[in-house]
């Protein structure tokens, strides 16, 4: 019998007969070498075609060849390993390096701490043996200390801006790396190898600050170049303009700035800057990248007001680049701002006051957007439906700043807003400029063109109490049927329909009437973009692009509930089936800023786990002091924005049409809130059920009670310290009530059941029992349902029904039976599914 050994690090030698090794020649390594890299596993044929194909190797046994391409796929995983390993070290390096300055920075911070504690303290007890002088010079003397002195306006001649830069620079530097800031870290943002970076938030500060170190695989002035170019990564940017331009001696470069921010809500109004930045190279070959308002100056350029915004102030920020040992950049950012609250009405003064908020949409939002472009670099893979990821972050850069012109609606872009209805809730704007229907009234090249010469945009804002931004956005998200119009979709899409065509689309999930496409995950999985083909309209094919079927091209972000500040926003717009890269994009959707940021993070399950939010006392009512105290009470501001292409000569009607449309949406999501809110759900509102309805406790005794009347064995098994609502809901088996109707709708479902369904708790009541069944199964339920109400229950053997996606269940029995109340009369039909599974 053949000796056979391997080794993954002598891939060039063969075990003979004799036993001992032979090593490989130049030519049947390259041989074997070509094969690896046609197919790195070859099959047992594959092998043996190798073997008659290359007369070098015939010497070689096939069982040998197969222990060769084993040790080659061992040393190729062991090459790889060593580079990932590399990198990983060369990233913890860098880490500990910001560690260590971190460290150093905080025991700066700490000393200045103490020494300015010690100072006061001694004040205070001076303060205290002074006799107390109540002299008029003494009050005017004490009032003048507290003025806030007027700085005389700053020289804005060539020479009076370089000292601004350098002075920038000194106040940027401190920030950055030293002490003028009493920073602390971001909530929830934990520095690590994994982590985008050290974030943390100023306190105590004038404004809003926020500061980020990290790592980004890029060199510094490739970073240098792309912060610049803030519109690209910064979504609330509309513009910035180069004003001037300066050189300085020592090599900088200082540029005078127009830049203009949207408005995030139709509730205010949006934000411009007159800035100077200064770019620098210091000693140590570190890049600066540093910007400040120029709001007081003389002798020099100057911005005059702009008509609908208000002028804010940035202080001294900017970006500190510095080369990282083998590789890489080490980069620190400073966001400071003065977004003049006192011009939003009091309720949104948060959004302006709030240094999370800050961090999150533009400090994070610069490292990602850093990150991002670093992978798809050294990543360049197309994703879906052909598109680099290069060509689908403008993608969603499209969507995200056609959203933000509907809701801002500027004058200078051609909109112009219609008489009101009587009812202020909903604003209409109407733009029928050249330039904004430009990429509108294009006709394709198939001879379809497409409809209407003029846009109409309905908005309007609400605050939202009591339910989180993430989880009202992935219930608008997954079940779309619960707020859209089918018809308006139909009629969106119109508008862009470039004719029949029959493109293959790759299979997606099924949510609420729709099919969703996944198309992308970008900026690290914090947003993603995906198709959505509806369903029901035309001749459905879910492998196929057909002629009658409506696509909508989506960006969802901020659907982790855990991450703290973050902006939920689901934006969507009708797409043609060609889906080509000019094709016009008219965006809509909703989105949802949180207004206490501060509050701590909700947990994920907290909507799903009903026995956690429904613990009732014994009269029946909610007990007290858990859920409040636990989730606390939180607002939000949703801003819903839906835009309509139509012709001129029907805009009255499509005005009515629109108003219409979002009154409802807004009544829908003000339903669904109410439905999502931990509040309501110890009140039993989350289940929207008529009155006399049972509470959920005494449902979920009746239930226990009525199977064991009937079947004469517990339906559960419980301790005491266990409330028989707790243990129904975690039950393994899917239980759901029905009602006693002609047409029996559910009612009640524990986990299992909510998970069978693939339905919530809100959408429950739409779901018929008839519709999770097919027509055999329906035949045979409704032939033995009157056994259950005559003899109190039924079996039925194992089968095949359907969730309200469509998708088919296999169970391998179920039980049927009727439930009855204290007085002993019928209340509803209960359904156990023992062991179900998707098939």
């Amino acid at each position: 019998m053949m000796a056979v050994t391997s080794s993954c690090k002598e891939g060039t030698k063969i075990a003979m007969d004799n036993g001992k090794y032979v090593r490989y020649t130049p030519e049947q390594v390259e041989a074997l070498e070509r094969l690896y890299h046609e197919c790195p596993k070859p099959s047992s044929m594959r092998r043996q075609q190798l073997i008659r194909e290359c007369p070098i190797l015939s010497n070689i046994e096939p069982k040998q060849i197969k222990v060769w391409f084993q040790n080659r796929r061992c040393r190729e995983k062991q090459r790889k390993e060593a580079s990932r390993l590399q990198a990983v070290n060369r990233k913890l390096t860098a880490m500990n390096k910001l560690l260590m300055e971190e460290n150093d920075r905080l025991q700066k911070q700490v000393s200045q701490l103490v020494y300015e504690n010690s100072y006061f303290r001694q004040q205070t007890q001076n303060t205290t043996l002074a006799t107390t002088d109540t002299s008029c010079e003494s009050v005017v003397t004490s009032g003048q200390h507290h003025l806030t002195p007027q700085h005389p306006p700053r020289d804005a001649s060539p020479a009076g801006l370089l000292s601004i830069a350098e002075e920038t620079l000194t106040e940027f530097l401190s920030k950055a790396t030293g002490t003028a800031v009493e920073w602390v870290q971001m909530p929830g943002m934990k520095p690590g190898p994994d982590s985008i970076g050290i974030v943390a938030i100023s306190h105590g500060r004038s404004g809003v600050a926020a500061r980020a170190c990290g790592l980004v695989g890029l060199d510094p002035t490739r970073v240098a170049e792309i912060l610049k170019d803030r519109p690209s990564w910064y979504r609330d940017c509309r513009a910035v303009d180069v004003i001037n331009v300066l050189s300085t001696g020592n090599g900088g470069t200082i540029e005078l700035l127009y830049m203009q921010l949207y408005a995030p809500t139709t509730l205010a109004p949006a934000r411009d800057f007159w800035l100077l930045r200064y770019t620098s190279v210091m000693e140590d070959g570190s890049l600066v990248v540093c910007e400040r308002s120029l709001n007081n100056t003389q002798n020099g350029p100057s911005m005059p007001p702009a008509a609908n915004f208000v002028r804010a102030e940035l202080l001294p920020s900017g970006y500190l680049i510095r080369p990282c040992e083998g590789g890489g950049s080490i980069i620190h950012i400073v966001d400071h701002m003065d977004l003049e609250p006192w011009s939003v009405p009091e309720v949104l003064r948060p959004l302006y006051e709030s240094s999370t908020l800050l961090a999150q949409k533009t400090t994070l939002a610069a490292l990602r957007h850093l990150r991002q472009i670093s992978q798809e670099i050294s990543q360049p893979n197309v994703t879906g439906w052909g598109r680099r990821p290069a060509a689908l972050r403008a993608l969603s850069q499209k969507l995200n700043k056609g959203f933000n012109e509907a809701v801002n609606g500027f004058a200078d872009e051609g909109w112009s807003m219609l008489e009101s209805d009587g009812v202020d809730d909903v604003t209409l704007l109407v733009n029928s400029s050249p330039s904004k229907m430009m990429g509108i009234n294009l006709s394709y090249g198939n001879g379809f063109p497409s409809m209407g010469n003029a846009i109409l945009c309905a908005k309007a804002s609400m605050l939202l109490q009591n339910v989180p931004p993430a989880i009202l956005l992935r219930f608008l998200r997954e079940h779309r049927s619960e707020w859209a119009d089918s018809g308006i979709d139909a009629y969106s899409a119109a508008a862009v329909k470039a004719g029949p065509c029959g493109l293959p689309v790759a299979r997606g999930g099924s949510f609420g009437g729709q099919v969703i496409l996944p198309l992308a995950h970008t900026i690290e999985h914090e947003e993603f973009m995906e198709v959505i083909k509806l369903e029901n309209m035309g001749h459905y094919r879910e492998d196929m692009i057909m002629p009658g079927d409506i696509f909508l091209l989506q960006l969802c972000s901020g659907v982790d509930e855990n991450a703290v500040g973050t902006c939920a926003e689901l934006i969507f717009a009708p797409i043609d089936a060609s889906f080509s890269d000019d094709a016009p994009i008219i965006p809509s959707g909703f989105r949802i800023i949180p207004l206490d940021s501060g509050m701590d993070a909700s947990s994920p399950n907290r909507t799903l786990d009903l026995a956690s939010t429904l613990e009732v006392g014994a009269a029946g009512n909610r007990s007290t002091g858990d859920n409040s105290g636990r989730n606390g009470s939180t607002k939000s501001v949703m801003t819903i924005a839906f835009q309509f292409v139509y012709e001129i000569h029907l805009q009255e009607n499509v005005a009515t049409m629109a108003r219409q449309y979002v009154r409802s949406i807004i009544a829908s999501v003000q339903r669904v809130a109410l439905a999502l809110s931990p509040s309501n759900f110890g009140s039993h509102a989350g289940f929207r059920t008529p009155p006399g309805t049972p509470e959920a406790q005494t449902l979920a005794r009746w239930i226990c009670q009525s199977y064991r009347c009937y079947l004469g064995v517990e339906l559960l098994e419980y301790e005491g310290s266990e409330s028989i609502l707790k243990t129904l809901w975690h039950h393994t088996d899917a239980v759901l009530c029905c009602s006693l109707k002609a047409l029996p709708v559910f009612t009640f479902a524990n986990q299992a059941g909510l998970d069978m369904l693939e339905t919530t708790l809100v959408a429950l009541q739409d779901i018929s029992l008839e519709k999770i069944f097919d027509d055999n199964g329906r035949k045979a339920l409704f032939a033995e349902f009157p056994q259950v109400m005559q003899q109190g229950f039924m079996c039925l053997q194992g089968g095949i029904c359907l969730s309200s996606m469509g998708r088919p269940i296999s169970y391998e029995r179920a039980v049927a039976w009727k439930v009855v109340n204290d007085e002993e009369n019928a209340h509803c039909i209960c359904f156990m599914f023992v062991n179900w599974s998707f098939v």
